[in-house]
């Protein structure tokens, strides 16, 4: 019998919204509108109040599902399918080559390509087959709206889970791309090599929030050469591992 050898390659996290795709998409702005008319619906609060209660989960919790959770009596799962799952993606993300190029340039015998979201899997799965890409991972750890615990970045046990889901073999073997600035100095505390990632637009943090600081993901092959193929034209040719979105 020949028994395989243990994976060791380095995990290379990816952020999904935001980050994939860029912030001028606006698509945040719809799911805040969506989270503050939940927040009125099914707290009967007036929208000033709603709006203000979700800054403030968002702001304690990472999450404003997760304030609800904590506070008042919701199924996160019908939250899910009225907020995210509601957002109209398919009239704004279209498939996008130059990212699918990026990813597929990238040397899979040489590190492990894995998405890291706040979002729960539905959200995930339909973000990236829109951008055209969802065959350029090999998996994801994202929030779970039907667990008993909502686990969310920050928090330390939610970069806990993404090293245990995707294998990672050391801290110092994580890589991660992050548009949140806070995301990426707890990752950056836990000894991860991090990646912020800012729009054209967006003044740097007087603090770096991580190693590296980018306006595009193009800029990742520059800091990153070791997980690039040499030959752009063989990466389609990849065939040693596969998605499992």
């Amino acid at each position: 019998m020949v028994s395989s050898s243990p994976d060791r390659r380095p995990v290379f996290f990816f952020d999904i919204d935001n980050c994939l795709y860029p912030r001028s998409l606006r698509i945040q702005e719809l799911m805040q509108e969506l989270i503050d008319s939940y927040f009125v619906r099914h707290l009967s609060l007036p929208a000033s109040d709603a709006r203000a209660l979700h800054a403030r989960y968002y702001k304690d919790y990472g999450l404003a599902i997760s304030g609800l959770v904590k506070h008042h009596t919701i199924d996160p799962l019908a939250y899910n399918r009225e907020v995210d799952d509601a957002l109209p993606l398919d009239d704004v993300i279209m498939p996008d080559p130059q990212l699918r190029r990026l990813l597929e340039d990238m040397d899979r015998s040489k590190v492990k390509m894995w998405l890291f979201t706040n979002a729960h899997i539905t959200h995930a799965r339909r973000v990236v087959r829109l951008l055209g890409v969802e065959d350029c991972f090999e998996g994801v750890t994202y929030c779970d709206y039907a667990a008993t615990v909502l686990l969310a970045k920050p928090h330390k046990e939610m970069f806990e889970k993404a090293e245990k889901e995707a294998g990672a073999t050391s801290m110092e073997e994580c890589y991660f791309v992050d548009d949140s600035a806070l995301n990426c100095r707890h990752a950056n505390e836990r000894g991860w090599t991090v990646v912020h990632k800012l729009e054209e637009e967006d003044s740097a943090p007087e603090s770096k929030a991580g190693r590296y600081q980018i306006r595009h993901l193009e800029e990742l092959r520059s800091i990153f050469p070791r997980f690039f193929v040499k030959n752009p034209d063989s990466a389609n040719d990849q065939s040693q591992t596969s998605s499992q979105l």
